[in-house]
C-alpha cells in the first residue's frame, strides 16, 4: 500500500470510530537513562560538543531503541504514530551544531517509524500510519526576546519557512503518511510551517503533471483517448486512468494534522490567541484535523476542548499531558484518572483522536484510548459561513453582521500624526494610536505606510511587530493596507491571527490578479477586491457589477473562499455640482445592492 493509499484509508477510517494517537517520545527516552555515549554512538563518537538531551538524533544513532518505544505504544492500541523529529529543524538543532544532521534525522524519523507500523501490522493486520511531526522551533515569530525591544524578532517567517520546507520534505521521503504541525504556542510560526507544508504538496503536484504530460507524450494512443475523455466521451476513463495510475501513481497531496497549546488557565496561546482565533488563523490550511495538546492535563484542557470541537469544520484531536508538572517537573496522573475525563469528552462527542502528550506511556494512551472508543467519534457540524478573522481574539462577518467599524488613524496617507511619527521613528508611541482606536471601537485596524519619504516594505514589518506586543492594540483583526505589494507581503509575514489584504484587482490583468490571491489564500488572510480593471475604475453601476463578477468568478473558481472577498465598489465624490457626477452615489448604492445578492456570501 504507498502513501496516498493509505492516507485514503486514514480518512475512511475516521469516518467510523475514534482514531488513537501515540503518546510521549520525550517521557519514554527519559525512562531509558540513556549516556552521553548512547546519544553520541558510532557516528558522532568525535562530535565537538555534548549532545544528551538531543532527542531527535536517536533515530540515527539507536534506531532500534526508539523502534521500541514505537511499539510499546501501537501494541497498545496507537493507530497513528509520531516521528520522533520534534526539534529536527535547522532552528532547533542549531543548539546542537547539528543543522547538518537536519534531513537525515527525518528521514530516518520516518523510516523507524514506518518500520515500527509494518513489525504492528503484520502483528495484528490493523493499519497503522505515520504523522510525521514538525515541532514549534525554540523560537516565535511574534514574540520578542529581548524586553528593551519589542519589535526585535530572532527568527523570520521566510526562515521558519525554508526550515519546515526542508523537515517536510524530508519526511515525507522517509515515509510520513501526513505532516502534523503540533505544540503550537505560536501561530505565526504554525502558519510559516503551513505555508511550507502547502509550497511541498505544490512542488509534488507540479512533479506529477510534468510525469503526466511526458507519459502522455509517449503514449500518443492513450492521450488521445484521454482528450476524447475530457470532451464527454467517457467509456475509456477507467482504463486509461488506471494505466495513468500505475505508471506515475494518483495526484499528491499532503494531509495536514495541526495541533495548538493552551500554555495556561488564561485560555490563550503563549503568543495571547484564544482558541477560536487560533483556529481562524489556520483554518485556510483546510487541515484534516485540528487539535489542542502539551502545557495542560485533561481536567484543565477539558473547556477549550469543547469550544474547539464546536467551531471545527474538520476533526478534532486532543493529546493532553498527565495532568500538571509537580514540583520535580515529573507527572503524576494516572493512567485511570486520564481516562476518566476522557470519557466525558467522548460522551459529549466532541473526540475524533485521543492521544497523549508529557508524561503519557503506553499504559496511559491505552486507557485514554478504550474510554473514548466506547462511544461513537465526533460528528463533523455544518458551520454557517462567514469571514473569520482574528487578532488574539476572534471576529466574524457574515449576513447578520451591521457596521463594521476599521480604524484609520494608523495609516501615514491619513493621519499626519502617524506620518510624523513614523517618519521620526517614534513606533512606541504610534503603537499607542491602534491602542487608542481601540478603545474607542474600533474593530479591526488598517495599517498603512504608502509614503514617498518611507521604506513602505520595512516600516510595516517593524510596526506590525511592535503592535504585536501590545495586547490590546492586537487583539483585532490587521488590515494591511498598501499599493505596494511588496509591502504587503511584509505584513502578512508578521501577523499571527488572520487579517485583511487591501487591496487587489483586475488592474494589472487575471495572471497578476490571481497568483497574489494565491498568496493571499497561503499566507491565511481574506481580501478586498477593487473594482478597478485592465481599462481603469469602475464608474457606473454596468461596470462596477460587471468587474465585480469577473473578479468573483475568478477568484472562486480558482479555490479562494467566496466568504473572504469583501467588495470596494468605488465610491467617487458626490455633489460636486459637475453634470457626469450626478449619479455616483446611486451607482454606488445600487451596485452594492446587487453584489449582495448575486455574489454568494
Amino acid at each position: 500500500m504507498n502513501r496516498l493509499q493509505r492516507v485514503d484509508l486514514l480518512k475512511q477510517l475516521l469516518t467510523e470510530r475514534v482514531l488513537v494517537l501515540d503518546g510521549a517520545m520525550g517521557t519514554m527516552i527519559q525512562g531509558l537513562n540513556l549516556s552521553e555515549e548512547d546519544f553520541r554512538g558510532k557516528q558522532f563518537a568525535d562530535f565537538h560538543m555534548d549532545i544528551k538531551g538531543n532527542n531527535d538524533i536517536l533515530v540515527i544513532t539507536k534506531p532500534e531503541a526508539i523502534r521500541d518505544i514505537h511499539l510499546s505504544f501501537l501494541r497498545k492500541g496507537v493507530d497513528i504514530l509520531e516521528t520522533n523529529s520534534f526539534n529536527a529543524t535547522t532552528i532547533a538543532q542549531a543548539d546542537y551544531d547539528m543543522q547538518e544532521q537536519v534531513r537525515a534525522i527525518n528521514i530516518c524519523a520516518a523510516q523507524v517509524a514506518r518500520q515500527a507500523c509494518d513489525i504492528a501490522q503484520a502483528e495484528d493486520n490493523k493499519p497503522r500510519f505515520v504523522a510525521g511531526v514538525l515541532g514549534p522551533t525554540n523560537r516565535t515569530a511574534s514574540i520578542s526576546p529581548d524586553v528593551n525591544d519589542p519589535g526585535f524578532r530572532n527568527t523570520s517567517f521566510d526562515e521558519l519557512v525554508g526550515a519546515y520546507v526542508q523537515a517536510t520534505e524530508a519526511l515525507l521521503e522517509g515515509g510520513a503518511d501526513v505532516i502534523l504541525i503540533e505544540t503550537i504556542f505560536d501561530t505565526l510560526n504554525a502558519k510559516a510551517a503551513i505555508f511550507a507544508v502547502k509550497q511541498v504538496e505544490e512542488n509534488l503536484q507540479d512533479e506529477w503533471r510534468k510525469r503526466k504530460d511526458e507519459y502522455f507524450a509517449q503514449n500518443a494512443a492513450e492521450a488521445k483517448r484521454e482528450a476524447e475523455f475530457t470532451e464527454g466521451v467517457n467509456e475509456h476513463r477507467s482504463e486509461v486512468s488506471n494505466k495513468v495510475l500505475s505508471e506515475i501513481g494518483a495526484f499528491p497531496e499532503v494531509p495536514i494534522m495541526i495541533s495548538g497549546t493552551i500554555t495556561d488557565a488564561s485560555g490563550r496561546t503563549l503568543s495571547g490567541q484564544t482558541t477560536e482565533a487560533f483556529y481562524n488563523a489556520i483554518r485556510h490550511a483546510k487541515p484534516l484535523s485540528v487539535g489542542l495538546n502539551c502545557a495542560l492535563g485533561p481536567k484543565e484542557l477539558r473547556p477549550y476542548v469543547e469550544e474547539l470541537s464546536r467551531i471545527a469544520e474538520c476533526y478534532v484531536s486532543v493529546h493532553p499531558n498527565a495532568g500538571l508538572p509537580n514540583e520535580f517537573g515529573e507527572y503524576d496522573e494516572t493512567p485511570e484518572q486520564m481516562a476518566k475525563e476522557v470519557q466525558t469528552w467522548a460522551q459529549a462527542g466532541w473526540l475524533n483522536i485521543i492521544g497523549g502528550c508529557c508524561g503519557t506511556t503506553p499504559d496511559h494512551v491505552e486507557a485514554m484510548a478504550k474510554a473514548a472508543q466506547a462511544y461513537p467519534q465526533r460528528q463533523t457540524p455544518v458551520i454557517k459561513k462567514a469571514c473569520r478573522l482574528s487578532g488574539l481574539e476572534p471576529m466574524s462577518i457574515d449576513e447578520g453582521t451591521l457596521f463594521v467599524n476599521v480604524g484609520e488613524r494608523n495609516n501615514v496617507t491619513g493621519s499626519a500624526l502617524f506620518k510624523r511619527l513614523i517618519i521620526e521613528d517614534n513606533y512606541e508611541q504610534a503603537v499607542e494610536i491602534a491602542v487608542k482606536q481601540v478603545n474607542d471601537g474600533a474593530q479591526i485596524i488598517d495599517v498603512n505606510m504608502d509614503e514617498g519619504m518611507l521604506d513602505a516594505k520595512a516600516c510595516m514589518t517593524r510596526f506590525l511587530n511592535m503592535m504585536a506586543g501590545e495586547p490590546d492594540a492586537a487583539r483585532v483583526p490587521v488590515m494591511i493596507d498598501s499599493s505596494k505589494w511588496e509591502a504587503i507581503e511584509a505584513g502578512l509575514k508578521c501577523i499571527q491571527g488572520k487579517g485583511i489584504v487591501n487591496s487587489i484587482s483586475l488592474k494589472e490583468g487575471e495572471e497578476n490578479f490571481l497568483a497574489q490571491a494565491k498568496l493571499i489564500q497561503r499566507y491565511g488572510a481574506a481580501t478586498i477586491v477593487m473594482a478597478f480593471d485592465e481599462d481603469g475604475q469602475a464608474d457606473t453601476f454596468a461596470r462596477k457589477t460587471e468587474i465585480c463578477k469577473r473578479s468573483y468568478d475568478l477568484l472562486v473558481a480558482n479555490g479562494f473562499p467566496p466568504e473572504d472577498i469583501i467588495f470596494d465598489p468605488n465610491i467617487f465624490a458626490v455633489a460636486t455640482g459637475i453634470e457626469e457626477h450626478n449619479n455616483y452615489a446611486v451607482d454606488f448604492i445600487q451596485a452594492t445592492g446587487w453584489i449582495k445578492k448575486n455574489l454568494p456570501h
